[in-house]
């Protein structure tokens, strides 16, 4: 016999989150519509519904941020909001100390996400000053594009953290740097240590490193998302994975006059880890029927991953964040937006930083509500819904259930219960032994008459969470909207 390492593999997390768009998880249902929400609104609570905020503006001219281009990253370290973000020069013009079309990574920090503090660092003199937010980063290595992770795990402090960047000095080429504190920074002596890539996200998933980004290896002539893989940083591979393609078009010579005129997916994909799934925020290139950059236009989707590798839209072309009606944005261009990494829950909001393409740059904010992305709603409320997820194992007993949950009341309820492997109910957690669930909330407890863990049974186990039918103790299933689970 042959043991083969396909497919997902199973993980150990300490959370558990199981998203209603996600059908790897909850891979079964019945009578169920998914719906996603998009991002575009304002921050909750404020006026301007329509009206996406900046929250870290273009710096005054002559500064060395004054256009500040994200293709950067945000992570929260204990209480504190880190960005690491592009600063550009108007117009590509050359500055003092500066050279080449790029941009010099650039620091903000913040406690809420909304409002942003650029730090006087004091470590790179800029035009005979060192007041400033430049990171000390090699002055002849222009970065295009770079993501950055935070890895407490690596035992050499001065590796904890790293960013994998293009840089222009090396052709465009893959390149990496360690920092002890994000501040400053040392390149690999390896440099450059892939093909021609433009990176979008970065990540460390089961013990390997992995980017992805827009680039060559793959036939055809359009945008697409590629990814690569490492375990120690330095050494990647020498193919990559074909994560998402979006265009339908099977290039050749005699159609080399439909460049830029379809769907395309622009840079890749910014990641965020979730324990057991990977949320990526990726560019929908939408292109101009006569291929003029000038007027495509770029929307922001959403995509989910559990190997890091492969990647898919729980609703294909959905506009996660549409482009539409940017503050600051150049008249006479496409709307067209760019993604960054990073996104982090702060309280009951879930926040998502991103930027304009092209120079309008800027970092704006979309918010949810907490880890309300999408949601699955009873489709026939005549008919029982049911949704039924993968194996769980439980290997405490302290384990519990909680449900992002929104609609109950007093005219909707749902049941929880608890299944084995086989789809068996579990004796004193179903039938007239399930959780009933009244009440709406970001993280509601599921409880199990006095029980409020899983119990250890070595085995694997499913939720199973029924919505409806019609009847008495749920008149109203179709208020219901479930839109994540949690087990931890």
């Amino acid at each position: 016999m042959i043991e083969i390492a396909g497919g997902v593999s199973a993980m150990r997390v300490e959370t558990a989150v199981l998203f209603a768009f996600d059908d790897t998880c909850l891979p079964f249902r019945r009578n169920l519509r998914m719906h996603l929400i998009h991002g575009k609104s304002r921050i909750h609570g404020e006026p301007g519904a329509e009206k996406t905020p900046i929250v870290l503006a273009n710096g005054p001219p002559g500064a060395h941020d004054e256009e500040a281009q994200y293709y950067g990253t945000t992570i929260r370290i204990g209480d504190e909001l880190r960005m690491w973000y592009m600063g550009r020069i108007h117009g590509n013009t050359v500055a003092v100390n500066y050279v080449g079309e790029s941009g010099r990574l650039c620091y903000a920090v913040s406690r809420d996400g909304v409002h942003w503090e650029k730090p006087a660092l004091g470590l790179v003199d800029y035009n005979g000053s060192k007041a400033n937010n430049l990171v000390d980063f090699p002055q002849d290595e222009d970065i295009s594009a770079g993501p950055v992770i935070y890895d407490p795990e690596d035992p050499d402090p001065s590796r904890r953290f790293k960013i994998n960047y293009e840089a222009g000095c090396y052709g465009n080429r893959m390149c990496v740097a360690y920092s002890p504190d994000g501040l400053r920074w040392t390149p690999s002596p390896r440099n450059p240590v892939g093909p021609r890539l433009e990176q979008s996200g970065l990540i460390r998933w089961n013990g390997c490193y992995y980017v992805n980004g827009q680039g060559g290896g793959h036939p055809g002539r359009f945008r697409q998302m590629l990814t690569y893989a490492s375990y120690d940083f330095e050494h990647w591979s020498e193919a990559s994975v074909l994560s998402l393609q979006r265009s339908p078009l099977l290039e050749g010579p005699s159609l080399d006059d439909r460049t830029r005129t379809g769907e395309e997916v622009h840079l890749g994909a910014a990641l965020h880890e979730r324990g057991n799934v990977i949320l990526g925020i990726y560019g929908q290139w939408h292109g101009e029927p006569a291929g003029d950059r000038r007027y495509v236009t770029m929307d922001l989707g959403l995509l989910i991953s559990h190997d890091a590798m492969h990647f898919r839209e729980p609703i294909p072309g959905f506009r996660f964040i549409p482009a539409r009606e940017e503050l600051d944005s150049t008249i006479g261009y496409g709307p067209a937006l760019m993604q960054g990494q990073g996104m982090a829950n702060m309280g009951d909001l879930s926040l998502y930083w991103y930027a304009l393409w092209r120079h309008d740059g800027q970092v704006r904010l979309a918010t949810w509500e907490r880890d309300r992305f999408g949601y699955v709603t009873p489709d026939d409320p005549r008919e029982e819904a049911r949704l039924i997820s993968c194996p769980v194992c439980a290997d405490n007993g302290e384990t519990r259930v909680f449900l992002n949950v929104s609609g109950l009341g007093e005219y909707a309820t749902v049941r929880v219960e608890l299944l084995d492997l086989e789809f068996r109910p579990l004796a004193g957690y179903s039938g007239a032994d399930a959780a009933l669930v009244r009440e709406s909330g970001l993280r509601v407890p599921v409880q199990w008459g006095s029980r409020n863990a899983l119990p250890v049974t070595g085995q694997p186990l499913r939720l199973a969470v029924t919505l409806g039918p019609v009847g008495p103790g749920c008149p109203r299933p179709e208020d219901i909207r479930i839109h994540a689970l949690y087990v931890n």
